[in-house]
């Protein structure tokens, strides 16, 4: 698994250390707001036991968030395959940080540098992005990464029940060249 370096971010290898703390994150209803249900201790080892094989198969994925400075886990980033019953295709960006990494750009500076992995490394043309029509952060963060916003491709989530997370809204990027411009300000260091 490559580990990426930013000016004050690692994203890198699970650690049983992050265990803990990424179990808190997804025990806490704010930071859960747009995801659904709160999960269990059980299903957040279980879910960091899958993202590290996803990882090792396909050799991209979740990567732990560090800060730099600290050493303190903050939360995750990567790139992931877009689920079968998705009514859309690709490789899907994402983040998700504690409250307390909140509002000092570090999920901006987590997705540059996954996106560099993805057209750098990966050699993607295109990489999307979705969430709920209100997770306002994260579609800020979808526009300061460059990618751009299609009404027509909004959806239904077919994985979520009827109610406020199942409409959801799709931003895209590409690699410079591909079909539109791309602006990357991080390049990782594998």
């Amino acid at each position: 698994m490559p580990e990426l370096h930013t000016d004050r971010l690692l994203l890198r290898r699970w650690r049983e250390s992050d265990l803990v703390p990424w179990a808190a994150m997804n025990a806490d209803p704010e930071v859960r707001e747009h995801l659904g249900e709160l999960l269990t201790r059980e299903q957040s080892d279980a879910a960091v036991t899958l993202m590290q094989a996803e990882f090792d198969e396909r050799g991209f994925g979740w990567w732990a968030l560090e800060a730099r400075e600290t050493g303190e886990f903050i939360g995750r980033a990567g790139l992931d395959e877009v689920d079968e019953d998705m009514p859309f295709t690709g490789v899907d960006i994402g983040w998700r940080l504690t409250r307390s990494a909140w509002g000092h750009g570090y999920a901006t500076e987590a997705a540059l540098a996954c996106l560099a992995f993805g057209f750098e490394a990966l050699g993607l043309s295109e990489v999307v992005a979705s969430t709920t029509v209100g997770n306002l952060r994260s579609q800020a963060v979808m526009r300061r990464i460059g990618m751009t916003r299609d009404q027509a491709d909004d959806f239904e989530d077919p994985s979520v029940p009827h109610g406020p997370l199942r409409r959801c809204v799709l931003y895209r990027t590409f690699r410079e060249g591909a079909h539109g411009p791309h602006h990357s300000a991080a390049t990782p260091l594998l």
